[in-house]
Order: C-alpha cells, then structure tokens, then sequence
C-alpha cells in the first residue's frame, strides 16, 4: 500500500490506485462531516447505456459488437437490472424448486411409486441456491461486458446535456462524454397508497424472495403475473395464501379469459384462495405482530378484515423515469411516466433514445432486449422494425401459462373473423405418461386466410412452447402450416399442433 496525505487526512490507496493517481483531481470537501471526493478524467463514447438491465446490457454488447465504442453507467453494486437481481431469475429459481419441494412433500412422489420420509424444508439452503444463480449470471454479464469491450462505469446515471452522461457515486462523480444516449433505466415496484413496505413483514416483489421463514398466512394485493408466481412459491413451502384483486380474473391484462377461468380453476385446487373484483382499503399492524387488511367489494360494499403474517402488494411496475435530468434536455414524460419515442426508438432529442419499461409496450425483459438489439442497429444505419404482436407473455407457475398474439376478446372487440381450435392435454400421450394433464392449447385463426392469429398454452412447458407460435406468427403462418410440420412423438408440443389441425381443418386427430 501507498500512504499519501490530501489535506492532512491520510488516506491509503493500492499500488493500483497509487499508479492512476495521476488521473485523478481529489477534492476536499467540508461539510457536515469531512469526506473525501473524486472526479475523474472525462471517458468519451459513441453510445452511452444508462442501465444494465436485460435491455441494457444486451444494447451495450450489441453496440460495441458493431464497432461503437460503449459505456454503461449502472447505480447498482452488480449489474442486470431487476431482472437479474430482483425479478425474473430469482422468481423463477424459487418456483422451480418449491415445485420440486411440493412434488415431494406432497402425494405426487407416492402415486408414482416413489415413497420418501423424512422430508423437511431447509429454507436457507434454498435462498442460497437462489443467490448463486443469480451471482453467477450476474458475473456472466460482467464477463461479457470485460470480453467485448464495454466500459462498466458504477454510479447513478444522469443526463447533463444533449451529449453527455454524468455517473454519481458516493465518492465523486464521472463525467461521460457521448454521441449517443440509450436509456434503459427499466422499472420499479409501484407503491400502495397507504401501505408502507418495509420489506420484512410487509413486502415487494423484492422482500417476498427473501423472506426468512414461510409464513402461516400470506395475504397477496394483485393476482396478476408477479402475485400468482410468488403467492404459488409460499403455498407449496406451506404457506395458506389468498390473493386480492380487484379484476376479475386472474393472470393480469392480457390474458385470454377462458384460459384464465381454467388457470384459476387449477391453481384453487392447489390450494391458493382468491377474492376477486375486491379493492383493499388499508392495513394496520396489530399488537401480535398480525397484519389486518381490510377489503371490501369493487364495486363497494360491506368492509372485510383479513389478517396475515406477511402481506406481499404486487399491484405492478412504473417506469423508473425520475431524477434522470430529462427535463434538462427537454424531454417530457408521458400520462404513465413513459417516455415517448419514434419508430427507431428516439426521444425529442434526436441522439437520446429509450427502450424496455421505460417506454410504451409490455414491461418484458425479452421485449427490452430485442429494443436493445434494434435500436443500436438502427444507429448504425440498419433497419428497425419490431412487432409487438409477436412478444410472448408467460407466468412461471405450474401448470406455466404463456401467450402470444391476439385474445378471443381482443378478436370480438375489432370484430376480426376467426375459427378457434383447441386441444387438451389430457389426450396427450406424454402428458399423460408424465400423469401432468392439466391445461389446453388454444389457437385462433383468421377465418378466411387461416392465418394464426394468436396462440393461448396452459399447461406444463407451455413458456417453452410459446415460442414455436411466436416463430410462426412472425413468419405469417397459416395454422395448416403448423398442422403439416412434423412433431417428435411423444411430446407435449404435439397438443399444439393438434390445435392447428382444430383450427384449420375443423378437427384434431386424436381428440
């Protein structure tokens, strides 16, 4: 270690450190407290990330990938976002292994010939396994980043003009100088008026993927995607879990209803309780350390008191959108806090583009990162086109629900001619060898050119079979397409083709 003094207040610095001193301005700066503060030399780049997330990270590879050279800012320890973090990946490492946990604590083993004692849940063990996933993907990234050639710079990313970035930190600051801008900030947890979280009996998203034990009762405000998944987690870890929502259905915007009146049905089965068309009033803390929520009928009624040990709000996400110096460069935030942009994905300013949550479209990872992708080829000239139709929707539960394309209603709605056909996977040989027959494939089709329309898969697998419909979709499909392409027997994915021949030809063949 070297030892300098700066003001009389020594401070130790590495050999490292001590070598790139000459790079370094450090102020001394009194304030309430004394502190030590640095700005470094300005970085200058062709494009500029703020945000790693899955949009984030992917636009700063791709851009470098094409020859620019890239920096992104990121104000959290470790990159990829609340993805990474505190979202998809560690969510769906939970479900994965509640879901194994249920099958073996449950009857399932024994119904299939496997008879285990014993069982018993460690829960830390399970939390661990859940952290390193996410540490070795979010060390993935970083790797990325290192191999093709992206500047990670580790600081609050705020725009100070038309062409430049300033990184904030705790130590100082670092000043960006950039052609172009990408904001890909991403989205935070919407807060419930009057419910205070405190993430240890009153939880996000973020808390309930931590909890330290399983509660007795877990109350959910929100049955939409997040709600379903977690308050699934704690119900088979042994929790009794009741979601309130104030739709009437479950699954959140989006979904098709009679797949939602089915996932609904299977899910009470489980065992998870629903109070549907029910708006929550408030939560109080007792003595005891409970939690009342009072609730009452959406549209108004007589006031209900459910208590818990643990309240979960999942009633969605806003566009992180605040604090970003946007106003400064004259960009203004829509209605929803989003911010607009054109076809190719730029603000107002014509070098200032935005992409993922923080835009207009469903709050998807994979739709950021093919934002991302896009819009730094079309910096580099190249075409930008993305159809959002095509975005696949998925909730991680068992059975999975996953979509792609237009509703029954949507169809209705915009009076479009259509033919549905569908296929249960109960006449599905490997569903049933696999005694996981709960769900259907639903398809719709247009009824004059046979075009698929959209694709609705209850059922197990269905986030992985989602994508053969997106794939056919994108390319203009017809179901008989679909319906001709040979399927390797027995899978489940023969029930989607099936669904095609019901759409095309009136009729499946082995149902």
């Amino acid at each position: 270690m070297c030892n300098y003094k700066i003001d009389k207040l020594p401070v130790k610095l590495s050999a490292f450190h001590a070598q790139a001193l000459w790079s370094w301005k450090l102020i001394y700066k009194h304030n309430f407290s004394p502190q030590r503060y640095f700005i470094w030399n300005n970085l200058d780049a062709d494009v500029t990330v703020v945000g790693s997330g899955p949009g984030g990270y992917v636009a700063a590879i791709k851009a470098a990938q094409l020859g620019f050279k890239t920096v992104c800012v990121e104000k959290n320890a470790t990159l990829g976002g609340t993805c990474l973090n505190v979202g998809c990946i560690p969510s769906k490492a939970l479900l994965n292994n509640s879901y194994l946990y249920h099958l073996a604590h449950g009857n399932d083993f024994e119904s299939r010939g496997i008879e285990i004692q014993g069982i018993s849940l460690n829960l830390e063990k399970m939390m661990a396994q859940k952290s390193g996933a996410v540490k070795a993907l979010t060390g993935g990234i970083a790797h990325l980043f290192k191999q093709n050639k992206v500047t990670h710079v580790n600081g609050f990313g705020l725009i100070t003009g038309k062409n430049q970035v300033t990184a904030k930190t705790e130590d100082g600051e670092q000043v960006i100088n950039t052609k172009n801008i990408l904001i890909a900030t991403g989205s935070e947890v919407t807060p419930f008026p009057g419910i205070e979280i405190d993430e240890d009996t009153i939880v996000s998203s973020t808390g309930a993927l931590s909890l330290k034990k399983v509660p007795e009762e877990l109350i959910v405000i929100g049955a939409g995607v997040i709600g379903v998944e977690l308050g699934s987690v704690w119900q088979r870890l042994g929790a009794k879990v009741t979601a309130v929502e104030f739709l009437g259905h479950v699954g959140g915007m989006g979904i098709d209803m009679e797949i939602s009146k089915n996932f609904q049905r299977i899910l009470q089965k489980q065992g998870l309780k629903f109070k549907l068309s029910t708006k929550v009033m408030g939560a109080t803390r007792r003595p005891d350390g409970k939690i009342d929520v009072a609730v009452e009928a959406a549209a108004g009624g007589k006031n209900e008191t459910l208590t818990c040990d643990v309240l979960l709000v999942c009633i969605g996400r806003r566009p992180f959108t605040s604090n970003l110096g946007l106003e400064a460069v004259g960009i203004e935030l829509d209605n929803r806090g989003r911010i607009p942009v054109s076809g190719r994905f730029q603000t107002k300013v014509p070098n200032i583009y935005a992409i993922g949550d923080v835009v207009a479209g469903p709050m998807l990872a994979h739709k950021a990162e093919d934002e991302g992708i896009i819009c730094v080829e079309g910096m580099a000239g190249g075409a930008v086109h993305i159809d959002y139709n095509c975005v696949p929707s998925v909730i991680y539960t068992h059975p999975e629900v996953a979509w792609v394309g237009k509703t029954e209603e949507q169809l209705k709605e915009e009076g479009v001619p259509y033919k549905i056909g569908k296929f249960p996977f109960a006449a599905n040989s490997r569903a049933k060898t696999n005694a996981d027959t709960d769900g259907l494939v639903k398809i719709l089709s247009h009824k004059d050119t046979d075009r698929m329309l959209g694709a609705h898969i209850l059922g197990s697998g269905a986030g992985e079979m989602i994508n053969e419909a997106a794939l056919a979709m994108e390319y203009g499909a017809s179901c008989e397409d679909v319906a001709r392409v040979c399927h390797a027997h027995p899978t489940v994915s023969e029930a989607f083709r099936e669904a095609n021949l019901a759409a095309s030809f009136g009729k499946a063949i082995n149902f």
